[in-house]
């Protein structure tokens, strides 16, 4: 009783100190003061219990692509509630909502694909085709084909295996990972990668030549899956140099390694097109999505497989009886109704096509930041950019801790009324896909005055 008491006396934020462990936070910081809440949103915007409002110029995670407010979507989420709340699909049972979600997807794919798996996240889900490919080489009889190969700076989850295919070192760093037979190559980022006068296509023969290297040191025969984001998101938003992806995917074929899109992010219009493998030119045999897939309305994610993947993994299934893996709320109804809407939506509204037409607003009013002295590089496509911060130009490095730049220009620009996300020394956005020119000027104009602040203070 007398805890109870005093909780009734303290904030929402004394309250989440008290009681809540968060996901990518300094936990003995998060003590200190809690955390910011949020009470509402609407459109782009969310609101903090104080009513303070903010411009959510990360989509949440990379994630609201139609904003904050969107009515049909809390409307299929009732329907869907009031008909059937709940409902699997193990043992050869299911229902309907699932089954239309995945052959929406399925006509939707860039590439033939065969068959839908459905998960809650995506680190689920790319722990999934981890055990996926284990199991298909099985069947295969190829025992010893059990390694992947993902990229220094890349994303693709936080479960053991997810994480292991991640190659970001605060996601490794005493949680014992990556894992045995979790290889990494370079990150493709020219800018910050490229040897002297080495241009684009030099830069990605480079790149190519290295993947081959690996592969042949550990011997083709042991390599399952690459696995790649079209564009990296939470490395620091990286697009690939020209004639990377090409060159990747020659290599790849050569030696008979399937190639795994982590469209995570990239997916459902982000790029500028409705998926990151079409902007280029990827052709993948497994294809991850989540996040926009629902509009993160729902917790739903998504594993496309063609039949080079899903036959084998088809006959082992036969052989044991089942296939032995799966969520209990992998394909929930009313997820898959959600995300059903959602794209539903983005095909009536031609949601890719605004994403083309506002995005040169956002791009191009970043890149003009790009004589700021602490502007190293503006980089990005559609609507997911970055601004990298530096207080050297010419040695492209800080003068202070790695991380304290962005972190510090993060929360300026969140005090000026614009949620950003600080990747190290990397400013993020990837605001909602709805958003409005205006909107973007807004984004810009509290961003030229925060780095104006940080210059002002660690400059």
């Amino acid at each position: 009783m007398e805890q109870k008491l005093s909780d009734d006396l303290l904030s929402a934020e004394q309250r989440d100190a008290r009681y809540v462990m968060h996901p990518l936070t300094d936990a003995r910081a998060n003590l200190q003061s809690g955390s910011l809440l949020m009470e509402r949103g609407e459109g782009v915007y969310v609101f903090d219990n104080a009513g303070n409002r903010y411009i959510e110029a990360m989509a949440g995670l990379w994630s609201v692509g139609l904003g904050f407010s969107e009515q049909r979507l809390v409307d299929a989420a009732v329907r869907q509630l009031n008909r059937l709340p709940y409902y699997h699909a193990f043992s050869q049972k299911g229902h309907n909502p699932m089954v239309d979600l995945a052959e929406k997807l399925i006509g939707m794919a860039p590439v033939p694909m065969s068959k839908v798996f459905f998960t809650n996240s995506g680190s689920e889900a790319n722990d999934t085709v981890v055990k996926m490919l284990w199991y298909r080489s099985n069947a295969l009889g190829e025992t010893r084909r059990k390694k992947f190969i993902g990229r220094k700076k890349g994303y693709h989850g936080i479960t053991v295996a997810s994480g292991s295919l991640t190659g970001l070192p605060v996601n490794h760093r005493s949680f014992d990972l990556p894992l045995p037979g979790f290889l990494h190559v370079s990150t493709p980022h020219h800018w910050r990668e490229a040897q002297p006068n080495e241009n684009e296509e030099a830069f990605a023969t480079r790149l190519a030549t290295e993947l081959e290297d690996l592969i042949l040191k550990e011997g083709p025969e042991t390599i399952a899956a690459f696995i790649g984001e079209p564009v990296m998101g939470a490395g620091g938003v990286i697009a690939p140099p020209a004639t990377y992806w090409e060159k990747i995917q020659a290599i790849l074929s050569k030696y008979g390694i399937l190639l795994i899109a982590d469209e995570v992010i990239c997916g459902f219009g982000r790029t500028g097109n409705m998926f990151g493998c079409e902007t280029f030119g990827i052709k993948p045999d497994i294809m991850v999505l989540s996040k926009q897939l629902s509009s993160s309305y729902q917790p739903i994610s998504a594993i496309l497989l063609n039949e080079r993947v899903f036959e084998p993994i088809a006959d082992e299934t036969h052989t044991i009886g089942t296939f032995g893996h799966g969520f209990t709320g992998g394909g929930h109804p009313v997820a898959a109704a959600v995300a059903l809407e959602n794209l539903n939506i983005l095909e009536e509204r031609n949601i890719v096509g605004h994403v083309r037409d506002i995005s040169p607003a956002l791009q191009d009013g970043l890149r003009a930041l790009s004589d700021h002295p602490l502007v190293g590089e503006v980089r990005g496509l559609g609507l997911i950019a970055a601004v990298e911060l530096l207080t050297d130009k010419s040695a492209k490095s800080s003068r202070h801790p790695a991380g304290a730049l962005g972190k510090r220009a993060a929360a300026i620009l969140q005090n000026k009324g614009v949620i950003s996300r600080a990747a190290g020394d990397t400013l993020a956005f990837c605001p909602p896909m709805i958003i409005e020119k205006d909107q973007i000027d807004a984004i810009l104009s509290a961003l030229r005055s925060a780095l104006d602040e940080t210059a002002k203070e660690m400059l």
